[in-house]
This record gives structure tokens, sequence and C-alpha cells, in this order.
């Protein structure tokens, strides 16, 4: 299509008109350097201010910025295989990782029912190495639930309060219960009584003023630094105890001796207690003179308001003399 005459003449007018406008010394340098040395005549013009626009045309700023044709064409592909046609597989989703990993209350036996262990099962509160249950300084307020097969505990410098009957209930093989430095000031009867193999019982620094009934199969007994009273200690709750053989009371507010203690008894420990008297047989059987105990060599009464030598006949079944205050 052929445009019309005036504008053709329009046209060349115009570009006439630009041509002339050009400072003559850019005519010159136009027409003696070639299309490759465009770069050297902007690099050797003088900028002024009233010169500026003529070697950057900015009207035309859009131009100028426009880079989309350099950038690099950017290939978006999927790490996810495609899914195959006709097969009954579905396509796996990647995991969101979490900063919390999400814990569900377990609901087995053996868990923890103490609010401060957030529900866990005992064997990750408590260290468990074999038959033996650690439980030392976990904030524990209750006995936690045990394997079976434990046959050591030591549960120390927790906050427990109170033993109760089911606490160690079907424990056939449990030997040593270690409970130092808690605050248990009750023990009910039935959770100690009905456990065949246990030997140590260890239970200083607690808050207890009685003792429950005790096993047969007991050889240690420590209950010491206590509220223990006499009157909280069953008449004969010893005698039965036919293994008995460590017997520590002391740092308690008894005041007479318990008895009858257990022939095969070797170390007794009431230091430090309120004790001012003795029976004559408190040790020895006065009606058999020949009795006699050499098994039973650590008596202590020291702390205590007794004089031991207002007693004589007390001691004479003992191959030593107790320790205490004498005259």
């Amino acid at each position: 299509m052929k445009l019309p005459a005036f504008l053709r003449l329009l046209g060349l007018v115009l570009l006439g008109a630009g041509t002339a406008s050009l400072p003559k010394e850019r005519k010159r340098r136009d027409q003696t350097l070639g299309e490759g040395d465009s770069y050297a005549v902007l690099g050797n013009y003088d900028l002024g201010p009233d010169n500026y626009d003529e070697v950057i045309d900015l009207s035309d700023y859009e131009g100028l910025m426009d880079y989309g044709d350099q950038l690099p064409e950017v290939i978006v592909t999927s790490l996810v295989p495609p899914t195959r046609t006709g097969s009954t597989q579905s396509t796996a989703t990647p995991r969101t990782r979490s900063s919390k990993p999400a814990m569900s209350r377990p609901t087995t036996l053996g868990v923890l029912d103490s609010p401060s262990n957030h529900g866990l099962p005992t064997c990750l509160v408590c260290v468990c190495l074999g038959s033996s249950v650690y439980c030392d300084d976990t904030d524990l307020e209750n006995i936690p639930p045990l394997p079976k097969t434990t046959a050591y505990l030591y549960a120390r410098f927790n906050r427990i309060r109170r033993i109760r009957a089911r606490d160690f209930q079907g424990l056939t093989k449990l030997k040593r219960i270690d409970l130092s430095s808690n605050s248990i000031f009750s023990i009910d009867d039935d959770a100690l009584r009905l456990l065949p193999a246990l030997q140590d019982l260890i239970l200083p620094e607690n808050q207890l003023a009685a003792l429950p009934m005790l096993p047969a199969s007991i050889e240690v007994l420590d209950v010491r630094l206590n509220r223990l009273q006499s009157s909280g200690i069953q008449p004969e709750a010893f005698r039965a105890l036919e293994k008995l053989q460590f017997l520590y009371l002391a740092d308690n507010l008894l005041d007479s001796i318990p008895g009858p203690l257990p022939p095969s008894l070797r170390s007794l420990h009431l230091q430090n207690n309120m004790i001012e008297t003795m029976q004559s047989d408190a040790f020895c059987d006065s009606e058999e003179h020949k009795h006699s105990r050499r098994q039973l060599e650590d008596i202590r009464l020291d702390g205590n308001p007794i004089n031991l030598g207002l007693f004589p006949s007390a001691y004479f079944c003992l191959p030593r003399l107790p320790t205490g205050r004498c005259c």
C-alpha cells in the first residue's frame, strides 16, 4: 500500500529538520567514524547541562531498561516422578519437617502418672539397666510402674510422699528398695509385706512416724533421720525377721529400745534418739544366763539421755558393751 504524497513529503521534511538540529561537531564525527565506533563518540563527548539530553535519550527509558531478551530461559522441572498410567501406586508426597515433633501420650503399662513427667514411660524418665532401675533426682511424686523383672530400685532425691499397696504388686524379684531423701510419711501395710525376695529397705531422710509390716526376708533396714516414734513400731515387729542383720534407727524420736530383737542381728544403731531407760532383757534373756549373742557386736546408744552404767545386767550376753554415756 502506497502512502499519500503529502505524508511522504512530511516525513522527509521532519527527517531533514532532525538532521539539521544535530551539532556540527557530531555530524563531522558521524561521517568519519563507522558503525562500530559509536561508543568512542559517546566516550569523548563533552557533557554539560545543555547537551545531556543529546547523549542519552531519556524519552526511551523503557527501551533502555528492557532486559527481557537477555535473561536466560528457566526451565522448571518437578522432583516428583510422573504418575504412571494404569498404576495403582500413588505418588509419594514429601514430608513437611516440623520444628517440634508431635508426641502422643502412651497408654500402655509402664507409664508415669506424675504430671511433671509428661506421661513418659518409666524407662525413658529413669534408667533401666538389666534388672536395675535408677530414678534418682527425677522429680517423682509416686513410685513409677516398674518392669516385672526389677530387682533393684533406686529412687532417691525425689518428692515421693506415700508408698501405696499396689506400687510393688507382683514384683517377686525385687531385692533392694532405696528411697533415700524423699518426703515419705506413710507406707501401706501391704506395700512391702508381700515381697518375698526383699532384702534391703533403705529409707533414710524421710518423714516416717511408723513402720509398716515387713517381709521375713529383710536383712538390712535403714530408717535413719525420720520421725519414727516408739509407738509407731508394732510389738515384736522384729522378732519374726529371722534374717535381719543391720537395723539402723538413729536420729529419730524413739524413747525406748525396740524389741525383742532377732538372734540374727549384728548391728543396732539407736544414737541421737530420746531413750532414757531400758529393760533388763533388752538384749539378753535374763532367765537364761548361758545365752550368748556373739553376732551382735555393734550397738550404739550415744546421743541419748540414758546412763548405760545403771543397767549392768543388760549386757552380760554381748561380746562388746554398747557405745553411749556411762556414769
